[in-house]
């Protein structure tokens, strides 16, 4: 469903004139918040799918991104910021399938999980209101998820040498 609602956003958002339509923002808090929703739910129950455990991280890819279109087409926040944020996105996507395709288990580091909600909420918050606290969450958030990359980096390296070294 979050997937699906993705271009309904971006669809409002783009034609909104300013970037700052009340329902594309609401769709975008409800797509982050029933994400973090549906985590929470999995830790406490344990309940785990496999097409939830490859779906997630895309849909959190897809959202960042579509929020990044959104500020960037309206100038809502530094553009420069905003493309080293998408630059990391696109890269995470294909470390991601860069992983999958050579059986690589790479976990969620936790700064990698925490740095999504100030990136996400500088997103909205720039969607919705003119405040320096959009922008200070962007180099948050940004500051985190690349420090988060590099570990995801330097784990996937370990785990490619180990299994190189098995086999």
């Amino acid at each position: 469903m979050r997937l699906a609602l993705i271009p309904v956003f971006l669809v409002l958002a783009l034609n909104s004139g300013d970037g700052r339509d009340a329902k594309a923002s609401a769709i975008y808090a409800i797509i982050g918040g029933s994400d973090y929703l549906d985590g929470l739910a999995a830790r406490l129950t344990g309940q785990y799918s496999r097409l939830g455990v490859l779906l997630d991280p895309i849909v959190d890819r897809l959202l960042v991104l579509s929020g990044v279109i959104v500020c960037w087409h309206f100038e809502l926040l530094p553009r420069w910021a905003l493309g080293l944020l998408a630059a990391r996105e696109l890269f995470m996507l294909v470390l991601s399938q860069f992983a999958l395709r050579h059986g690589l288990d790479i976990k969620v580091n936790m700064l990698g999980r925490w740095a999504v909600w100030p990136t996400m909420f500088s997103l909205f918050l720039a969607m919705v209101s003119v405040t320096w606290v959009a922008k200070a969450l962007l180099y948050l958030g940004l500051a985190m998820t690349l420090v988060a990359t590099a570990f995801y980096v330097r784990d996937g390296l370990t785990e490619l040498r180990a299994k190189n070294a098995r086999s």
